[in-house]
């Protein structure tokens, strides 16, 4: 199970993930872990992002996308993998995509986590509020003008991701505002749901041939060839019986034409067999 799960900071996508590899066992992959993990093994690529982030300069994707590339090699991600925080942006998601299919694997879902930003806001409030009343500390994001600024440019980079992911079918929408258990709820029927999987990317399976063209299934041509036999005897019956009378409607008229043509030669003869012409009378003055 290799999924994305995209939503606003605030949205409970780390709760969400760790809902995921509780129930699919698979393990949960962010981009900061992976380029600290990079870094800190000092791979090819983990000096090169070293390199990078000392200048104080960003991460490009091309770099982003080979520490996530080495990430899924290892053996913890056989299973599957969920990415959060990555992609960031359309580009990303290319990248990440043509990745993927070098290694000839796919992402199984994208989830969206759906969440009201004004609502997002008054929470982070109130949850600060709350933590300055127990006295516990607050953290450097534990701020609503920090959130808006998240906000802001998760509008921006991130959420033209939903609709790239949309138009290539594997995007479902979840109400994050729900809570934490329905929200769960609503990602595993995402999840399970056969439609989420693009068509596309069922293959045949190997030497499996297409039907030819006009072939007829087996089932149907037994049918149509038992139904074709009955109307065929059914159609020699009445074509006997018409050669049968005109048979006998032959013999009849066969019967009667010699006597006519006798009693018509009887009557052309008669006349020369009996009586002779009386002669011609002399007219007198």
């Amino acid at each position: 199970m290799r999924i994305v799960l995209l939503g606003p900071p605030g949205a409970g996508k780390g709760t969400q993930a760790k809902e995921l590899v509780s129930k699919y066992g698979i393990v949960q992959l962010s981009t900061g872990d992976m380029l600290r993990a990079a870094v800190a093994a000092g791979t090819p690529i983990g000096l090169k992002a070293k390199d990078i982030m000392a200048r104080g300069a960003l991460v490009p994707d091309e770099v982003v996308v080979a520490i996530v590339s080495d990430r899924i090699d290892q053996a913890d991600a056989k299973r599957g993998f969920i990415l959060d925080g990555f992609p960031r942006t359309v580009p990303q998601a290319e990248a990440l995509d043509r990745m993927l299919d070098d290694k000839g694997l796919r992402l199984d879902g994208v989830v969206a986590l759906e969440v009201d930003p004004d609502i997002l806001v008054r929470r982070i409030a109130s949850r600060v509020e709350e933590m300055k009343a127990r006295g516990e500390p607050l953290r450097a994001d534990d701020n609503p003008e920090v959130l808006k600024q998240r906000l802001a440019a998760y509008q921006a980079q991130t959420a033209p991701l939903v609709d790239y992911y949309r138009g290539k079918g594997t995007l479902r929408a979840v109400d994050g505002m729900a809570s934490i258990s329905d929200v769960s709820v609503a990602i595993g029927r995402a999840l399970a749901d056969t439609a989420f999987r693009p068509a596309k990317s069922r293959k045949p399976a190997a030497g499996a041939s297409k039907p030819t063209a006009g072939a007829r299934k087996p089932g149907k041509a037994a049918s149509g060839g038992k139904s074709g036999a009955g109307k065929a005897s059914r159609a020699k019956k009445p074509l006997g019986k018409v050669k049968a009378a005109k048979k006998a409607a032959k013999k009849t008229v066969s019967r009667r034409k010699p006597a006519a043509k006798a009693k018509s030669r009887k009557a052309v003869r008669t006349p020369q067999k009996g009586r002779k012409a009386a002669p011609a009378r002399r007219l007198t003055k």
